[in-house]
Parts: C-alpha cells; sequence; structure tokens
C-alpha cells in the first residue's frame, strides 16, 4: 500500500485507540474503503467518509434518542456502542489518509468529522482536520455548540475545515429541552446552538453550514417546517433524518414516524432550500400535517417528478450536491426492499416515484414497522 507521511504515530506501543490518533467510522465508510466487506442496496455508493471522534470515557450528552448518548443503557463499552443500528470500527487517522490516496475509495468526494461532548474534543477535532486536510479538500465538521465558541469556529476554517453541521434534531425549544436539555439532565441549550448557527453561517458564508433535524420525536409537520425556514433564513441548509429507535435509549418504544409525514416534510425542506417555496405559503390542518406546499402544480410536479427532493440531504462535493449519502441511516434493507426506503442514496427511479406520490398523500398517523414485515411475508 502506498505510504502517507503523518506526524501522528499511531504505532506507539502506549498509544491507547482514542482520538486524536484514532476514529470510528461508519460501517458504511468502513465497506467504502475496502476494510470491511460488503455491498450497497442498488449499486449505491457512498461519496463521504464518515469519522467519529473516540474515548473510552464516552459522550457526556444525555440525548433520549441517541446511540452515543452516556445514559444508553448496553452491555458493551461505549467505544464498542452501535450507532444508527450499525458498528462503528475503530482505525487509525492514518489509515484513513492512506485509504484516500491510495485508490481505494476515488469516487469519495467529503469526509465529515463528528464531534461528541467531551471537553478533549475540541481540540482533538482540528488535529483530525488539519490532518485529513492533507489529503482531501473538503472536508465537514459536525460539531458541539455546547464546548466551542465563535474563536473556535474560525480556528476549525483556518485548520481545512469547509463546511459545518449543527445537529439541533429537535424541532422546538420545548423538545430540544426535553430530549436534549434539562429533561434528561443534558448539557445543551437552544439558545446556544442556534447562536452557534448563526455564527457558523457567518463565518463559513451563507450555504455552508447546515443543521440536523429529526423528524418523528413528537414534532407537528408544521413545526419543523417552520425550524426549516428559520434556518435557511439565516444561511444554514437543513439535512434531514428520519427517527429509527436505538436500543438501550430512552426512546427505544418509540416507532418511526409515518411514511407520508417524512415525504411531505422532504418535499418542503427540498423547496425551501432550493428557494422554491416559503414555509409562510404553505397551508396545515388542524393536525398541524402539511395540506398544500404552496407552489404552483408545475413546481409540485416537476420536483415531485426529478425525485431529488427524497435523497438524503447532506454536504455537497466536487461533482454531487450531497455527497453526504449515508444509504441506511434511517431505515433497515428491508425497508427500503419495499419501497420504504427513507432517505435515497441515489436517484429515485420511476418506480420509486410513482410510490413516493402515493405515500406523500399518505395522512396515516403510525408507522406499524411489525405490520409492514407481516404483509411482505
Amino acid at each position: 500500500m502506498k505510504s502517507v507521511d503523518t506526524p501522528i504515530d499511531c504505532d506507539a506501543e502506549d498509544t491507547q485507540n482514542e482520538s486524536p490518533l484514532y476514529v470510528r467510522t461508519s460501517l458504511a465508510a468502513a465497506m467504502t474503503m475496502g476494510k470491511m466487506p460488503g455491498r450497497f442496496y442498488r449499486g449505491a455508493k457512498l461519496h463521504c467518509i464518515n469519522l467519529l471522534l473516540t474515548y473510552d470515557e464516552g459522550c457526556h450528552a444525555k440525548c433520549a434518542y441517541c446511540g452515543l448518548a452516556g445514559s444508553r443503557e448496553t452491555d458493551t463499552e461505549w467505544a464498542e456502542n452501535s450507532f444508527i443500528r450499525v458498528e462503528w470500527p475503530v482505525y487509525p487517522v492514518a489509515e484513513i489518509k492512506e485509504a484516500l490516496t491510495d485508490g481505494s475509495c476515488p469516487h469519495v468526494e467529503r469526509v465529515c468529522i463528528s464531534m461528541i461532548t467531551l471537553g478533549r474534543a475540541r481540540e482533538d477535532c482540528l488535529t483530525v482536520v488539519s490532518e485529513l486536510s492533507a489529503v482531501i479538500p473538503r472536508i465537514s465538521i459536525l460539531i458541539t455548540p455546547t464546548i466551542v465558541n465563535k474563536d473556535w469556529l474560525i480556528r476549525a476554517k483556518e485548520a481545512g475545515t469547509d463546511k459545518v453541521g449543527i445537529a439541533v434534531d429537535a424541532a422546538t425549544p420545548e423538545l430540544f429541552k426535553s430530549l436534549r436539555g434539562t429533561g434528561v439532565n443534558g448539557p445543551h441549550k437552544w439558545e446556544k446552538y442556534w447562536q452557534t448557527v448563526e455564527e457558523s453561517a457567518e463565518i463559513f458564508g451563507p450555504e455552508n453550514t447546515g443543521i440536523h433535524l429529526i423528524v418523528g420525536v413528537g414534532e407537528t409537520e408544521k413545526e419543523i417546517i417552520e425550524t426549516i425556514q428559520r434556518a435557511e433564513d439565516l444561511g444554514a441548509r437543513t439535512h434531514l433524518f428520519s427517527f429509527f429507535p436505538e436500543e438501550g435509549s430512552d426512546l427505544e418504544k418509540t416507532p418511526q414516524p409515518p411514511l407520508g409525514a417524512y415525504r411531505r416534510v422532504q418535499m418542503a425542506r427540498y423547496l425551501i432550500n432550493e428557494k422554491l417555496g416559503r414555509y409562510d405559503n404553505m397551508e396545515f390542518n388542524e393536525r398541524g400535517q402539511l395540506v398544500a406546499f404552496g407552489t404552483g402544480k408545475a413546481v409540485y410536479e416537476k420536483t415531485l417528478a426529478e425525485g431529488f427532493a427524497f435523497m438524503t440531504s447532506g454536504c455537497s462535493g466536487k461533482t454531487m450536491d450531497n455527497a453526504c449519502n449515508r444509504p441506511f441511516g434511517n431505515c433497515t434493507p428491508f425497508q427500503a426492499a419495499v419501497g420504504h426506503w427513507r432517505n435515497f442514496p441515489i436517484v429515485p427511479n420511476a418506480d420509486d416515484v410513482e410510490l413516493i406520490r402515493e405515500q406523500i398523500q399518505d395522512y396515516s398517523l403510525i408507522y406499524d414497522a411489525e405490520e409492514i414485515e407481516r404483509e411482505f411475508e
């Protein structure tokens, strides 16, 4: 294999498998780099290597839905816990650099480095950004506003970061407090997160900051779409996720959101982020469900037919709008196979679009995953 020069010595005998020397990678990223066997459904390819800072101490946050929460009840050490239902194996940063330069994954256009809520992560994140910026020009960081400030954001840009992600996740201040803040004895504050969104948009420029929002943790469609518009007005795009329960988390018994609700929020997000529509012009029923998108029929039909609105919303790459396409971040392979692929990592085909056309008109209030499986047995 081609060697990559690095000032980090990952072979030292006294080195623990912690950041900044080591990082965890998503299973999809490990497969993409040729470190684990496997293939993606329908020939999908991962175009962003997702990395996670790793520490034996784990994350100090206690977010009710998260597989990485310090409060999660599992039989394994934090660094061995699954996240988004899959393993996140640990590799030396030097090996990640090597994979990005030796031809193992030539289609990769971006790297994303995720922090956790731990003081050490501040400097370690910048160290890993500096290391990887030597071999790839597009680096995103998914940051923890609770432990950073505006000066740190400036340093992150100087280190080589070009885009910032901020996982707001919960769409209202009340939900944020109950799921991430004092409601779970967690450290995060709604106001601090939005202050960081504004600071990041100022430092990195329009469209280079994104927020994460999760559909299905107690909000209405109206509430989350209003929050998407708030972010857009601040110069931040929205990267949308569909809730999926993590075993051992506080919300492990909470079902996935109805598919129709997710499709409508996907469409609304796309219209807002692409400046084809606004929340102000959309209409909602008494349950807060979206009933009119506020665009002309031609815009609606064209957007639906293209299918881009239903693809994973993530940071762009060199040649694509959504390099961070996370093939199975929101659903199981079985669900994808029966037409319930929440975030498409590929452009939906004509059959997919016809299913989406039906799903977007479904106003069911629940999604019974077990019943869905029985229907297709």
